[in-house]
């Protein structure tokens, strides 16, 4: 058999296409599904604290995960003058009840002692 013939080629071209296809999809589901800030349990207010400027406002929700598992702080950034996107979560943090929120500048904000550049830097603990 002629490995090198013009139509086993484009075979093996299109089924190495489409294998790489599924790695890539799989692998985005699993982002999305394991690691992706979007996708976290809302949980209850307990802390919320404005920017020295009114830009953002730094909310705290407190997650309950049940019986097998511990609370988790997240934090929530919103953008107090936009009309679209208005939220980005910026903090998860496992093993924690309570949330101390400061700003150190208006772009500049601390909770429970881990310092982010607004609105770009997030913490999620499982990325630590």
């Amino acid at each position: 058999m002629d490995y090198n013939h013009p139509e086993i080629k484009k075979t093996k071209r299109k089924v190495g296409i489409v294998l790489l296809g599924i790695t890539v999809s799989l692998v985005g589901v699993l982002y999305w599904a394991f690691y992706s800030m979007y996708r976290l349990p809302t949980g209850e207010k307990i802390a919320e604290v404005k920017s020295p400027d009114g830009t953002y406002t730094l909310r705290a929700y407190l997650s309950n995960g049940g019986a097998t598992t511990s609370y988790a702080i997240r934090g929530e950034l919103v953008w107090n003058n936009r009309t679209y996107f208005k939220t980005k979560n910026v903090y998860w943090n496992y093993r924690e009840e309570n949330a101390t929120i400061v700003w150190q500048d208006k772009d500049t904000v601390a909770i429970n002692g881990h310092t982010l550049d607004m609105p770009n830097e997030v913490y999620d603990f499982r990325k630590q």
